[in-house]
């Protein structure tokens, strides 16, 4: 009779793993055929209250050794990359090792957002070992989970990724792009005197600004930042549009 692969019998074991752990929660998991199967293996909604979401992503699950490395676990990327970086939907890498944890999580999308930001290829997704999803973790998973995919419906899910940043939810951020289609962020934190520029020019890497920095003659700068035109006059309606959100936290505010 034919025999059945072990690889088949590890891998249904992590697939069978995720789902439950997922429908144990309330969340909706569709397991995509392995006919149909291009690197993803779960579509996820997470569900609220008892009440479906829009918050939405695929997992692609791996299991036994064969992942494994010294300091955690490794998901080959594969000819993936296009599609879990760019997709729709956020992909996230999941790792079923008993012996190590038990199941374990990486955002797949974030980091090859952050590799083509550095301009260098990922050929393997970092699972680290401290990123543990089980029972005990699932609230701050969802609560993570809700926040990216707020984040992503709003436009600049990418670019906190490509410059390896957190957003939080009472940030204000504004997007920008310039004639030639070259993306630009404006952050403001609550309360820091300082606002946070990130540019596709300086690999996304946040370069901290101050309105007195902004000038607009012989050429349009901001620090040593040469800016064209129109990038300085957003900058500009930037910082008067967010003064209030720089004004150090008190007792009183609300």
């Amino acid at each position: 009779m034919p025999k059945v692969p072990e690889s088949r019998r590890i891998g249904r074991a992590a697939v069978n793993e995720v789902r439950a752990l997922l429908e144990r929660h309330s969340h909706i998991v569709q397991e995509i055929d392995g006919s149909n199967d291009h690197g993803e293996d779960l579509h996820v909604t997470l569900v609220r209250e008892g009440q479906r979401t829009e918050d939405a992503f695929l997992v692609q699950v791996k299991g036994g050794a064969s992942v494994r490395t010294r300091r955690g676990h490794r998901v080959k990327v594969g000819d993936h990359t296009e599609n879990w970086r760019d997709g729709n939907l956020p992909v996230l890498c999941v790792v079923h090792d008993p012996e190590r944890g038990g199941l374990l999580w990486a955002n797949a999308t974030r980091q090859l957002r952050r590799a083509q930001a550095l301009r260098k290829p990922l050929r393997s997704i970092v699972v680290e070992s401290e990123a543990v999803l089980d029972d005990a973790h699932m609230a701050g998973f969802e609560q993570a989970m809700r926040w990216r995919l707020t984040r992503e419906r709003e436009g600049v899910g990418r670019w906190a990724d490509m410059a390896d940043v957190e957003f939080a939810p009472d940030d204000i951020v504004k997007p920008f792009e310039n004639e030639v289609f070259e993306p630009m962020v404006f952050w403001q934190r609550r309360g820091d005197p300082y606002s946070v520029l990130l540019h596709h020019d300086l690999d996304w890497e946040p370069i901290p600004i101050q309105e007195w920095m902004l000038r607009f003659s012989p050429i349009p700068m901001v620090g040593h930042i040469i800016l064209d035109d129109a990038e300085a006059h957003w900058l500009m309606s930037c910082f008067k549009s967010t003064g209030w959100w720089r004004q150090p936290i008190t007792d009183n505010s609300v």
